[in-house]
C-alpha cells in the first residue's frame, strides 16, 4: 500500500470540492447511533434473521494505544485515531469491486458490505448503508467550517469518514469512508476469518466442520 497522508490544506480542498452541492446532513445529535436516520439506512443487507441475531454475539474491543501503534500503519493510525483523511483515488478500496465485507481495522467489527458499495466519483469507498447499524455511529463535525456528520465505529471508536445525503436510492445516503479505517475480507475468506455468518449474503453456506 503506497498511499500517503494528505496535508491538512489539500484534504480540506478535496473535501470541499467533493461535497460541493451536496445536501449535507445538519442535525443536532452528538455521538448518536442510527436511531434518528431513515429506516432504509438502518437495515442490514438482507441477513437471515438467525444470522442477524448472531452478529452481536462476538465481542469487539479497541486495543490499547501502544498496541494500535504496533498493529496499524502510520496512515491507519492517523486516520482512525486523529480524524485524518487519506488521498482520494490513491487508497486501497476506492475501486475495489470484489465481493465481501469491510470491517473496522482497529476492532474487527463488521461495518459495510460490497453489496451496498457504489461508484460515487469521489475517490473514496462509498456505501448506501451499513452492514451492521449498531456498529456505526455519527456525530457532528465542524472542522471545515460547515456542519458534517462524522462516522465512527461503535466499539473501536475509529474515525471512518463522513455521511452525506446525496447518495443513490433506496437510502439517498452516501457513507464516504477512508480505506485506511477498514479491512476488506473477501467472500472466500469470510469463514476462515471468523465472519462465516455473512456468507448467506452472497448465496454461500459455511463448510461443514468435521466431527470430532
Amino acid at each position: 500500500m503506497t498511499t500517503t497522508i494528505a496535508t491538512i490544506t489539500s484534504v480540506a480542498i478535496a473535501a470541499v470540492i467533493t461535497t460541493a452541492g451536496a445536501a449535507v446532513m445538519n442535525r443536532s445529535h452528538n455521538s448518536t447511533t442510527h436511531a434518528n436516520l431513515p429506516r432504509e439506512a438502518t437495515a442490514t443487507a438482507q441477513l437471515p434473521e438467525s444470522t442477524a441475531k448472531q452478529s452481536s454475539a462476538r465481542t469487539y474491543m479497541k486495543p490499547s494505544d501502544s498496541e494500535l501503534k504496533k498493529k496499524l500503519t502510520k496512515l491507519q493510525y492517523e486516520v482512525t485515531q486523529h480524524e485524518g483523511t487519506e488521498t482520494p483515488f490513491h487508497n486501497e478500496y476506492w475501486d475495489n469491486h470484489q465481493d465481501g465485507i469491510y470491517v473496522d481495522v482497529v476492532s474487527g467489527e463488521p461495518l459495510f458490505s460490497s453489496l451496498n458499495k457504489f461508484e460515487s466519483g469521489t475517490g473514496w469507498p462509498s456505501f448506501t448503508r451499513p452492514l451492521e447499524p449498531e456498529n456505526v455511529r455519527t456525530r457532528t463535525d465542524r472542522k471545515l467550517f460547515i456542519a458534517r456528520n462524522e462516522v465512527r465505529s461503535a466499539h473501536g471508536d475509529s474515525h471512518l469518514g463522513h455521511l452525506f445525503e446525496d447518495g443513490p436510492a433506496p437510502t439517498g445516503l452516501r457513507y464516504c469512508m477512508n480505506s485506511a479505517s477498514m479491512r476488506f475480507i473477501s467472500v472466500d475468506r469470510l469463514e476462515a476469518q471468523g465472519y462465516g455468518k455473512y456468507l448467506a449474503l452472497f448465496g454461500k453456506t459455511p463448510k461443514m466442520k468435521a466431527g470430532k
